[in-house]
Formats: C-alpha cells, sequence, structure tokens
C-alpha cells in the first residue's frame, strides 16, 4: 500500500467507525435515560403507532373507571336517602298504629298527627336531594323542575302487585334513567348500564281503599310527604284531586291505613333492592374495565419499555467501541507522519 498524505483511508475508515459507534451509544443512552425502545419513529414506525392507540385507549379506560366510581358514589348516596325514606315510613306506621289505640282520645291522636305531618315534610325535603346537582330522585309530574336534564325520559314502567283481595293490580308511572358508558369507545352499544332515578312520587304513593265492597285497594293521586300526583293503570282511581306540593298539604294520620304503609315499604325495598343491584353490576364493571387496563398496560409495555439487562450490555458494547474507535482514529491520523519523515 503506497504512502500519501492528501489520502488517509486508514483513518477515514477509523473515524466513520467511531462515528456509528458513536450513534450507538448515543441511542442506548436515550433509551436507558428515557426507559422506552422506541426513542422516535424512524426505530420503529410501525411498533409506535400501534403503542400509540394503546396509550390513548389507556387513557380513555381510566376515565371510564373514574365514571364507575362517580356513578357507584351516586348509587350509593341514592340507597342512603332510600333508608332514610324507609325509616321515616316505618316511624310513620308506627305512629298510625299508636293512633289507632282505643284508649287515645283526640288530644292524643293530634299529637302523634304533629310528628306525623313533620315526617312527611321530611320526606318532601329527601325528594329535592340532588348529587353533584344531579337530581337523586325523578317525579311524575309534567314539569320536573327538580330532575337534572342529565336524565333521559325512557316513558313509563309498571308495577303489578296483589291485593287482599287477590286481584292482581298494575300502576303505570314515569320512568326515567341515567345511562353509565361503560366502554372506552363511548358507545352504548359497546357498553352502557342504566341507572334507575327513583320516581319517589311513586314509591309515596298511596292505593285509595274507598272503592266498591271488595273491589280491593286502588291506586289514587296521593301519597305521603306533598308529593301529589295523578297515576294510570289498570283499577286506578280516576278521582282528579292532587295534593298541593308548594302549599304544604299532608295526609292526615287518620286518613292512612297499615296496609298502605306497608305497601309503600314493599316499593322502599324494592327500589332498594334495584339499587343494590345496580349497585353490583357497576362494580362488576369496574372490576372487567380494571383488568382490561392491566392488560393493555402490559401490551403497551411489550411494545414500548427496553429490557435494562440488554440494553445495559449494549451500552457497555457500545461504549468500549467509541473508546477504541477514538483511540484508532488518533493512531490512523499519525500514518501521514511516516511521509515527513522520509521527506526530512
Amino acid at each position: 500500500m503506497p504512502i500519501t498524505v492528501n489520502t488517509n483511508a486508514a483513518a477515514t475508515t477509523a473515524a466513520f467507525n467511531l462515528s456509528k459507534n458513536h450513534a450507538n451509544l448515543s441511542k442506548s443512552l436515550a433509551r436507558l435515560s428515557s426507559g422506552q425502545r422506541i426513542t422516535s419513529p424512524a426505530e420503529d414506525a410501525g411498533g409506535l403507532a400501534v403503542a400509540y392507540k394503546l396509550d390513548s385507549s389507556m387513557q380513555r379506560t381510566e376515565a371510564v373507571l373514574n365514571n364507575h366510581q362517580n356513578a357507584l358514589s351516586f348509587l350509593q348516596v341514592q340507597d342512603g336517602a332510600l333508608e332514610s325514606v324507609g325509616t321515616i315510613v316505618s316511624r310513620m306506621a308506627e305512629l298510625r298504629t299508636m293512633a289507632a289505640d282505643i284508649t287515645k282520645n283526640t288530644s292524643d291522636v293530634e299529637n302523634y298527627s304533629k310528628e306525623f305531618r313533620e315526617l312527611q315534610s321530611q320526606l318532601n325535603q329527601i325528594q329535592k336531594n340532588k348529587f353533584n346537582g344531579v337530581s337523586l330522585f325523578t317525579s311524575n309530574r309534567a314539569v320536573v323542575d327538580s330532575v337534572s336534564a342529565s336524565y333521559s325520559s325512557d316513558g313509563t314502567a309498571s308495577y303489578d302487585y296483589v291485593d287482599p283481595d287477590g286481584v292482581t293490580r298494575a300502576k303505570t308511572y314515569n320512568s326515567r334513567s341515567l345511562q353509565l358508558l361503560t366502554h372506552p369507545s363511548g358507545m352504548a352499544q359497546d357498553g352502557s348500564i342504566s341507572l334507575n332515578g327513583v320516581n319517589l312520587q311513586f314509591v309515596l304513593s298511596l292505593d285509595d281503599q274507598t272503592g266498591s265492597p271488595g273491589a280491593g285497594p286502588r291506586y289514587d293521586n296521593f301519597n305521603i310527604g306533598g308529593l301529589g300526583t295523578t297515576f294510570s293503570g289498570a283499577n286506578a282511581d280516576s278521582a282528579s284531586t292532587a295534593l298541593d306540593v308548594d302549599g304544604g298539604i299532608f295526609q292526615d294520620i287518620s286518613t292512612v291505613s297499615i296496609y298502605q304503609f306497608t305497601h309503600i315499604i314493599e316499593k322502599i325495598a324494592d327500589a332498594r333492592a334495584e339499587n343494590g343491584a345496580e349497585q353490583q353490576r357497576v362494580q362488576s364493571s369496574y372490576e372487567l374495565h380494571s383488568t382490561n387496563l392491566i392488560n393493555l398496560e402490559a401490551a403497551h409495555g411489550r411494545i414500548m419499555d427496553i429490557d435494562v439487562a440488554l440494553e445495559s450490555t449494549r451500552f457497555a458494547t457500545h461504549n468500549v467501541l467509541v473508546q477504541a474507535s477514538a483511540s484508532m482514529t488518533a493512531q490512523a491520523n499519525q500514518l501521514s507522519q511516516v511521509a515527513l519523515t522520509l521527506l526530512q
């Protein structure tokens, strides 16, 4: 090989290897410092695209899980209110039983009536309770100013029961619900849960026992708590009189029978049972999507996360090669000095 001054092929080759090894060392440093296998799209364009979509799905799943927790809190607060309603109604039934004592005079009954009316006022206030601005309960009124626009009107629902005469009767009332979207896609057909907005007007509605003999009790438009409205359905009373909600007109203790209270308590029990079933379903859906989130994170990690042990080995290799390349480049640059020796 001739000795030249203008061209030093060995130094050029060494410089090229130094540049390549330095680039590989920089990549290893970037991967180890970030913890990611892919630090730029050029390294794995397809893998980065898949990981990007998985990351977006993970974020939406986390948001869905938060929505599940909020829905569960809503149902728990609603159940707490229903529990209070049940306690109040049970106390009212107890007052009605004590007022029916033949040894009680008119003054005694009036004393029971005072607490009876106060408890109805409390029921009226419970009906107006909200959770973060969203009403816990719905009603049967045409203009429902206390119900949040978040509720979607689902039309009507039917409630069947057997009266003391053994006659099966039906009651139709407005049914409204909140829709919880349970899938990260945000599409109801992919997953949703309907949360019932309990119609407290219907739950507290009374049935009329003034019908014809043997006809059994019939629904009318009266209820306890001053939440008057008209209901419909098989054997429903056609009376048009309704209680004045704003005027605070409530049922008198002597006008409500023990049977009516037991019937209301049955409806409260049904409402709480439905609430509990919805809580269980929300919890099941939450656990499902929690598992999905874990699996998505694992899939994302397999694409994006580096193998620290492997990359550390590569880093050590590239580091040695960089040092060796730098040393050999310096040695190759000294080859031209031979020509100077010959020219002396």
